[in-house]
């Protein structure tokens, strides 16, 4: 299998022959290997620096058709791009294209007879690239296999192994966010697993943990899923930022609303969800009349009349008395437990 060092080693070659420089980039447009000779346009210092192309520089790709090419096409300056003229010959290896070879030829310098070496050089770095993307395409489905073992519950063996496949320390720590976040390893049910290289940092599932506690990083990060979209009101929206809200992610599922103030229970059997959804926002603003009457887009009459019937059907005054925690507590399980059926 061709390596990164005879590519490398082809592309100096290449650029002494013809006296210009070259440049290879991956299928994402990321330099891979170049050799630089004499001055360079914007784009391409702008693409070893950022290791990456703008988007205008990409457009160009499309406006030629490069992708499709089969042989080197020179390429007319592109001043929007800050690009000088140059030769672009396709990496493929069968019918894909792996990458793109660029030769800056802004004075048409190249001699057509050497274009044949553009093609030599081109075919290395396919070998090469598809050896790469082989390589990287086994190593993903053995993370994909030691990430399925960890979810099934604390596996030293698999976070040892998945450490050794990506060059992690032992003792490396994670975080789980959800939604996902790109930059991390794919999990089911839109999560997404980063690695906390540089101390800790605000994610859905709190502080980092080892590796091998990957899966209780994945129920922390559920948990506060479903306390969010119970109503929780997080900020951030992690779980060191749960506070009272961990008393119901961590009740055991044999407690029951109505176990902490039947007047839960009472206000689920309504014939509709105004009474209970009123209680939980006068509650959750400490009640404040004035600020839930707002937040509910009711006149106070309105709140009033509703408070009153509260009082009624549960014996809670949501203003002011000692059972208005236990009737919030029981309001957020239910809810909390309801998430879950969504």
């Amino acid at each position: 299998m061709v390596d990164q060092v005879d590519v490398q080693a082809e592309v100096d070659s290449l650029a002494a022959e013809i006296g210009l420089s070259v440049l290879i980039e991956d299928r994402a447009q990321r330099p891979v290997w170049w050799n630089t000779q004499g001055a360079v346009d914007g784009a391409r210092a702008q693409t070893i620096l950022d290791r990456h192309v703008t988007p205008v520089v990409a457009s160009v790709v499309q406006r030629f058709h490069l992708l499709e090419a089969t042989e080197p096409v020179r390429v007319p300056a592109v001043p929007e791009a800050s690009m000088w003229a140059r030769w672009c010959m396709p990496v493929r290896c069968g019918d894909r294209t792996l990458g793109l070879l660029w030769v800056l030829d802004p004075d048409g310098d190249l001699d057509e007879a050497a274009l044949p070496r553009l093609l030599e050089c081109a075919e290395l770095a396919a070998e090469a690239l598809a050896g790469s993307e082989e390589s990287e395409e086994r190593r993903h489905r053995r993370r994909e296999a030691l990430l399925e073992r960890l979810l099934l519950g604390p596996d030293e063996e698999a976070a040892r192994e998945l450490s050794q496949l990506e060059n992690l320390p032992l003792d490396a720590r994670v975080q789980v966010e959800v939604p996902a976040r790109p930059g991390g390893w794919a999990l089911a049910d839109g999560m997404s697993v980063h690695v906390a290289r540089v101390g800790a940092r605000p994610a859905t599932s709190g502080a980092p943990l080892p590796v091998v506690q990957l899966t209780e990083a994945v129920r922390r990060a559920s948990a506060v899923r479903r306390a969010v979209a119970a109503g929780a009101q997080l900020d951030p929206e992690n779980w060191d930022a749960l506070g009272a809200w961990r008393l119901i992610v961590e009740a055991p599922e044999s407690l029951e609303p109505g176990d902490l103030h039947a007047g839960a229970v009472i206000l689920a059997e309504g014939s509709n969800d105004t009474l209970m959804t009123t209680a939980r926002v006068v509650l959750d603003h400490g009640g404040e009349v004035a600020t839930a009457a707002k937040e509910l887009h009711v006149h106070r009459t309105t709140l009033y009349y509703r408070l009153d019937r509260i009082t009624e059907l549960t014996g809670v005054d949501l203003r002011s008395g000692p059972s208005r925690t236990n009737l919030q507590l029981a309001l957020w399980l239910a809810a909390y437990r309801a998430a879950a059926e969504r």
